[in-house]
């Protein structure tokens, strides 16, 4: 069975193009073109000199000793939260605005959720020279302050999305009308393996970076270059896929993405597609997303901004409905609590999204010669007023 995208811009039953006539020239324009850019010498040699000297690549896969201790088996953290803007979403940002350049286009949009993603477009865009519009949920534009004002010193345009839940999927909407209105000078960077075909492939091969490392490291450090299990948090899944992405054909290595349970999968405030969700169209591909009884997109809650998305993406459907990958999900609660407990084991401060995945290490049950990667996909400064908010920032009696 594969696992990757086909011809025609399927995984399986999921995936396609599907989007307003006006935007197919620049989608028919990207399925042409992408693989013979992005796989060309100079733009390899090109994106591959900028993760290195500019993100600073590779991120290193660090043995979590004392969580390792607290679960009873070996938990290694694929240190993404090391990179330059603190999270995973440069590698995609640098590699999408790349591309952009040579199809010709100057403007950029983008959305984001937690601002990782839009501060990593807005901090390519800099480097390169481009015009860049971030589309951001109204709600994620305050409980993400610290990120909005990052990406407007980047010189970055940050427009509210004022419609629905005011989150990221309504900041994707704007981002596809922004777009619909202006196809000739104008790239969508796409932050997570979303949207129509080409841009799941192409999200995934830029993130594909982050598995690549790891066949190498864990080769260093374990003496084989596959782990008995990988972890990472999905909301539309790029940090998963980015990890998964060279594992997929490797049947030793189980794969687990976590979803946000947010309040509980019967609460009527989750995020958790897979539990949830049904096959439908949803920005520009066929896939798995939560719907309402007459098939309307339901809104998705999370605490965290990145995860609280009511899809995922059509190749994790994929991976879902053929039982590749295992998918579990993690509520609110229990994602704050392994936060706080990360900062307190291992003196990192995680990613709210991060925490989703690592507070499924203790439903884990291994023996003591497992070895678990969890994809730490960023840096929890963004978080740090919902922790505050929450009481983390209080010594425990």
């Amino acid at each position: 069975m594969s696992y990757q995208v086909d011809e025609n811009g399927y995984y399986g039953e999921f995936g396609g193009q599907y989007v307003p006539e006006l935007l197919m020239p620049n989608i028919v324009e990207l399925t042409d073109r992408y693989l013979e850019i992005i796989e060309a010498p100079e733009f390899q040699r090109r994106f591959q000199g900028f993760l290195r000297d500019y993100v600073g690549r590779p991120s290193p896969l660090y043995f979590a000793e004392r969580t390792s201790d607290k679960v009873g088996y070996q938990v290694y953290f694929k240190r993404e939260d090391l990179n330059h803007t603190g999270a995973h979403k440069i590698n995609n940002a640098i590699g999408q605005a790349l591309l952009a350049q040579k199809l010709g286009k100057r403007r950029i949009i983008a959305e984001t959720g937690a601002g990782q993603h839009g501060v990593a477009t807005a901090t390519a865009c800099a480097r390169l020279g481009l015009d860049c519009v971030i589309y951001m949920g109204e709600v994620d534009i305050q409980r993400q302050a610290p990120n909005v004002k990052r990406m407007k010193m980047l010189g970055a345009t940050v427009i509210p999305a004022t419609s629905g839940s005011k989150t990221l999927k309504d900041a994707t909407n704007e981002a596809m009308r922004d777009w619909i209105a202006n196809p000739e000078d104008t790239h969508y960077i796409i932050g997570s393996v979303v949207g129509p075909h080409p841009f799941p492939d192409m999200v995934a091969r830029f993130q594909s970076v982050i598995g690549a490392e790891l066949k190498e490291q864990l080769g260093e450090k374990i003496g084989r270059d596959y782990p008995d299990s990988i972890v990472a948090c999905v909301g539309g899944g790029s940090n998963a896929i980015g990890i998964f992405f060279h594992y997929l054909d490797e049947p030793r290595a189980k794969l687990i993405a976590v979803e946000a349970a947010g309040e509980g999968l019967t609460s009527g405030k989750s995020a958790a597609t897979t539990a949830l969700g049904k096959k439908g169209v949803l920005h520009g591909s066929t896939t798995l997303f939560m719907q309402t009884a007459d098939g309307q997109v339901e809104e998705a809650h999370s605490v965290s901004a990145g995860l609280d998305y009511p899809g995922v993406g059509p190749q994790h459907a994929h991976l879902f409905s053929t039982g590749r990958v295992f998918f579990a999900s993690v509520t609110d609660e229990d994602a704050l609590c392994a936060a706080k407990e990360c900062a307190q084991l291992e003196g990192i401060i995680p990613a709210l999204e991060s925490a989703h995945a690592l507070s499924y290490l203790k439903v884990l049950k291994n023996d003591s010669d497992h070895v678990t990667v969890l994809n730490l996909s960023g840096r929890g400064d963004k978080d740090m007023e919902t922790y505050m908010l929450h009481g983390l920032d209080q010594k425990d009696a």
